[in-house]
């Protein structure tokens, strides 16, 4: 299979936009994901995949925590801003931000905001998985989920019954 092939396939697999960040001791770190999904309920678990070229990864891998941030819809600023197109030190500029109780960086208005604890690591590939512990979470009230589907940012199209 030639990787074009793989990629152009998986740009269909529409996800929500995530921002992982992570402070500590290593210093502080933010980018764009949308490979996270939760993995069990017991314990309260979730991965992220990064790529281990990232120069957020020494930074996630050091200081063994990090926070997941759904964002919501018209916030494709701070996606792009944490996906690359500014420097790790101007990302936080984008967005409100405070702190969880575990010290990382929650977006003010995500959707939800997971705080984790890295449990277990996996390399694969050029990527490695991070299985952590979420030890809190924050969850909205209402709003649409920004979505990231064949290479464009999207949202769904009603909100959600339970908003």
């Amino acid at each position: 299979m030639e990787q074009a092939d793989f990629r152009n396939a998986m740009a269909r697999m529409a996800a929500a936009v995530k921002v992982v960040t992570s402070d500590g001791s290593a210093g502080r770190t933010g980018f764009t994901a949308t490979a996270v999904c939760s993995v069990t309920d017991t314990p309260p678990r979730l991965l992220v995949c990064l790529n281990g070229g990232s120069s957020s990864h020494p930074f996630v891998t050091g200081n063994g925590r990090f926070c997941v941030n759904v964002l919501p819809e018209r916030t494709e600023d701070v996606a792009t801003g944490f996906g690359g197109a500014l420097p790790r030190e101007e990302r936080f500029d984008r967005g409100s931000w405070s702190r969880t109780e575990n010290g990382q960086w929650a977006l003010d208005g995500a959707i939800a905001s997971f705080d984790c604890v890295i449990a277990e690591t996996c390399e694969s590939g050029s990527h490695t998985i991070f299985i952590a512990d979420v030890v809190g979470c924050r969850v909205a009230d209402g709003g649409r989920p920004l979505i990231y589907a064949d290479r464009v940012f999207t949202t769904t199209a009603t909100e959600p019954e339970n908003a």
